[in-house]
């Protein structure tokens, strides 16, 4: 791994955030006494001053499922299919956040998975905002400096195209991917909305694409990632409380829908979530 890559990610990650945010983190943190090593601050609230009236996005990373959770069937869930999702509020702000262990964060963020859900958001600027100690600080920043890497690499180079066309055309595959209910052109704007920052990134990026890293593969990539998206939205609908009323507000805040959930849908979350999203892919509504 470039020494350079490593020292843009750890100062990106250092940045100061609003002191609201890290007492959240801190907070999220607490409900994980002795298994909770670090969390981590991403999205587009990065970039926004006002909080309030906003969902919040975290990462808590954790030393093992078995020591998170009281229940073991929600260790198995998180091993399963990883991360699992929960909303939280403190200070008059509103978030939700993931939780993955130090092993998964670390390996999927590297080429060896095909899944992008975690490498794709961290080849994006995020904040470490709450860490235990100084060893799992590093075992973060080491974590997040595989993101950038391995989305060039996933995307491959395309001869005579610039980097910061290469960025935009890596997250256009990754947001294809994924079930999305943002409208086309949000992959571009993630890159022009801090392209000083992606240029500074791609050399040592560039540098650090890993041997092993796996070009191409899109179509196996989309199959797998829709399925996995539907399986998480599931799983969501029986550890995340109030999940089905969060895909609604967040498929209507993206997409410009009107959906509203009926009671037996919140009785039925499971199913509610098993019938609502094809009826969207179907409209064009998510993608």
């Amino acid at each position: 791994m470039s020494d350079s890559l490593t020292d843009l990610v750890r100062a990106e990650l250092s940045i100061p955030v609003d002191p609201r945010v890290a007492a959240m983190a801190g907070a999220i943190a607490a409900e994980y006494p002795g298994s909770a090593r670090a969390a981590l601050f991403y999205g587009s609230c990065l970039r926004m001053s006002e909080l309030d009236g906003l969902m919040l996005d975290f990462y808590l990373i954790v030393s093992d499922y078995g020591d998170a959770y009281a229940k073991g069937w929600m260790a198995a869930a998180n091993r399963l299919i990883p991360p699992n999702v929960f909303p939280f509020q403190h200070g008059g702000l509103i978030a939700k956040y993931a939780v993955l262990s130090e092993g998964d964060f670390d390996r999927l963020n590297g080429p060896e998975t095909r899944n992008v859900s975690v490498w794709a958001r961290f080849a994006q600027p995020s904040r470490l905002v709450w860490a235990v100690d100084d060893t799992a600080a590093d075992r973060a920043v080491a974590a997040v400096s595989r993101a950038a890497p391995t989305l060039l690499a996933a995307a491959g180079r395309v001869d005579g195209e610039a980097p910061l066309d290469w960025w935009r055309r890596a997250f256009l595959l990754t947001y294809s991917v994924e079930l999305r209910a943002e409208r086309t052109g949000r992959a571009q704007s993630v890159v022009d909305a801090d392209a000083e920052r992606y240029e500074r990134f791609s050399a040592p990026s560039i540098a650090a694409i890993a041997a092993d890293g796996r070009a191409g593969g899109w179509a196996r990539r989309r199959l797998e990632g829709k399925l996995l998206s539907i399986a998480r939205l599931a799983k969501a609908s029986l550890t995340y409380a109030g999940g089905i009323d969060y895909l609604a507000w967040k498929i209507n805040r993206h997409a410009g829908t009107k959906i509203e959930i009926k009671p037996w849908q919140r009785r039925w979350p499971l199913v509610a979530a098993l019938t609502l999203v094809p009826r969207l892919i179907r409209g064009g509504a998510i993608r």
